[in-house]
């Protein structure tokens, strides 16, 4: 029985990715394996990772909603308690339903409706320059279309009235405990993707305000947000004519909102 030779290698980098404080040190250092093209790449890549830059933009990509997808320097990384947004979004939207991903970040929960819901329509759209590049990339080769600006502003105006599902993953953190996640997370992603205002739903409240506006009869919002913040979520969203619903994920730790403009 021979022994892999890259063994030692690959044992080197364990230890390196441990010391920096990698947790999932034996899973990241495969994935980073996977991802350089030599020794040399392997080892810039290590340093980059030790030095607290995030995994997936390290690599360039993360796993989500069982796709990869693309997610560049500087963009907010897609989180695996997002997925159960999706999964509902997915869920309840029919063949051939009008979609709409707001704060589109890479672009994934889009991606993930174009992949998984036959003849779907999606619209995407980000304020961050390098997030809209991000996103193009993930959902304009599956057939949609992404705008850069802020929230609703970029859309094509037809849309008013018209889209079935809309995911709006906006910020939640809030403003005071920003400082308080992981150095990753705050170093080497927007803030704008973060920081959610005063009790974290300044951007929800900004969405709720329009989206009765673009929303079909019948049409569901769908928003990530904490579990404590339920209340005042349902509140922005009622305030505007819609009916507040929610859902939970314990094993992903995830709280969305789902609300609908009545039909």
């Amino acid at each position: 029985m021979s022994l892999d030779p890259t063994l030692p290698l690959r044992t080197t980098t364990v230890s390196r990715l441990r010391a920096a404080g990698c947790v999932f040190a034996e899973d990241e250092a495969e994935l980073l394996f996977s991802a350089a093209r030599d020794t040399t790449e392997l080892d810039v890549l290590v340093e980059r990772r030790a030095a607290g830059l995030p995994l997936e933009h390290v690599v360039g990509w993360a796993e989500f909603g069982g796709l990869r997808v693309a997610v560049d320097p500087g963009v907010f990384v897609p989180r695996r308690r997002t997925e159960f947004l999706v999964e509902r979004a997915v869920a309840l939207a029919s063949p051939g339903a009008l979609c709409v991903d707001l704060c589109c970040g890479s672009g994934a929960a889009g991606a993930v409706l174009l992949s998984a819901v036959p003849d779907v329509r999606v619209y995407a759209a980000d304020i961050e320059p390098a997030a809209v590049r991000c996103a193009r990339r993930n959902i304009e080769p599956r057939g949609g279309r992404v705008f850069e600006g802020d929230l609703f502003a970029p859309l094509p105006d037809d849309l008013r009235g018209r889209v079935e599902v809309l995911v709006a993953n906006v910020p939640y953190v809030p403003t005071e405990e920003v400082g308080l996640l992981p150095p990753e997370a705050r170093e080497h992603e927007p803030l704008v993707a973060l920081d959610g205002g005063a009790d974290g739903l300044d951007v929800l409240r900004r969405v709720a305000a329009e989206a009765p506006e673009w929303l079909a009869p019948g049409g569901r919002l769908f928003v990530e947000t904490s579990e404590r913040q339920t209340g005042a979520a349902a509140d922005a969203v009622a305030a505007h004519g819609l009916t507040p619903g929610f859902v939970s994920c314990e094993e992903r730790y995830a709280t969305v909102l789902v609300a609908t403009r009545p039909a």
